[in-house]
């Protein structure tokens, strides 16, 4: 197996090949004046099983296209398998059409990696697992919250209290909760489709004078933690942290998010960040060796 990590992952699929003791290949890149990307793969790639990895975080369409670049090549120059390792995937959220005419994203990206004749996708808490359906291919998706949650254990949160910021996370929550140990609940969340304003209504949570963490997929702007962070400071809890497999961080988010009373935010390297504290390279490994 060769491992080629990608412009926006170099650091992750590093990682990646050494768990599975994997050789490496590199890709030289650089981008064109005009914006256009040129990807060159650095050795030999006939006959042998490749594994990319290149996330599709922030800027989401430049990401893209080098992947589709990366995937495409691959085969071109005689990879028996082509798996990519996309550990954000980006449009991944939009799975159905809300509004007349909106575009239903995900199903445009399932067809383009099809045409790219890629054998197989690996990625890390995709918004909604069911999407991965529509793929026409071998895609597994892999979760960060056990080791996200163990994290917080190793630094002394044992026995913490792990919350969801709305139903769509609950599985989050409790996969983390069973590490911790100190039980979760979820709070419910509205989204405005047209301004994409968030709502997030309080319930009675078993907070009082416990430490609590927020777990969630994305953390983009920030809003759904202040939102979640606001009601437990009004319950009781006694410190309050903020964890995600995609601290994507947009903006001023994380100035929000610690004004908001969050004492820390801790994400992966499946988006490369100021929080990426816990690395997904052994929980994409496991994936890769057992199904690839």
């Amino acid at each position: 197996m060769i491992v080629v990590p990608g412009p926006a992952s170099k650091e992750l699929g590093g990682k990646i090949a050494k768990e599975l003791n994997a050789k490496v290949i590199g890709v030289f890149f650089k981008q064109f004046p005009d914006g256009e990307s040129y990807v060159r793969f650095e050795g030999e790639l006939e006959n042998e099983n490749v594994v990319i990895v290149q996330s599709t975080c922030p800027p989401q369409d430049s990401n893209l296209i080098r992947l589709f670049l990366l995937a495409g090549t691959a085969k071109d120059l005689g990879a028996e398998k082509v798996v990519v390792v996309v550990p954000y995937l980006a449009y991944a959220r939009q799975d159905k059409r809300f509004l007349p005419g909106e575009a239903v994203s995900v199903n445009v990206m399932a067809r383009v990696l099809k045409a790219i004749d890629i054998d197989g996708l690996v990625t890390v808490n995709v918004h909604e697992e069911k999407v991965l359906k529509k793929f026409d291919f071998p895609a597994k998706n892999v979760s960060a919250m056990g080791v996200l949650a163990k994290y917080f254990k190793e630094k002394g949160f044992d026995g913490a209290f792990a919350l969801a910021p709305d139903d769509g996370a609950l599985e989050l929550a409790k996969e983390a909760a069973e590490v911790l140990g100190g039980g979760y609940d979820w709070l419910y969340k509205k989204r405005d489709l047209h301004t994409g304003e968030v709502e997030t209504k309080a319930k009675k949570l078993d907070v009082a004078g416990r430490d609590v963490i927020i777990f969630d997929d994305i953390i983009s702007t920030g809003g759904t933690i202040v939102n979640a962070a606001k009601i437990l400071k009004e319950q009781g809890a006694r410190r309050i942290f903020a964890a995600c497999a995609h601290p994507l961080l947009i903006g001023n988010a994380v100035e929000r998010i610690l004004s908001s009373g969050v004492e820390e935010i801790v994400g992966t390297d499946s988006v490369p960040s100021m929080v990426s504290k816990v690395s997904v390279a052994p929980v994409i490994a496991k994936s890769l060796a057992e199904d690839f």
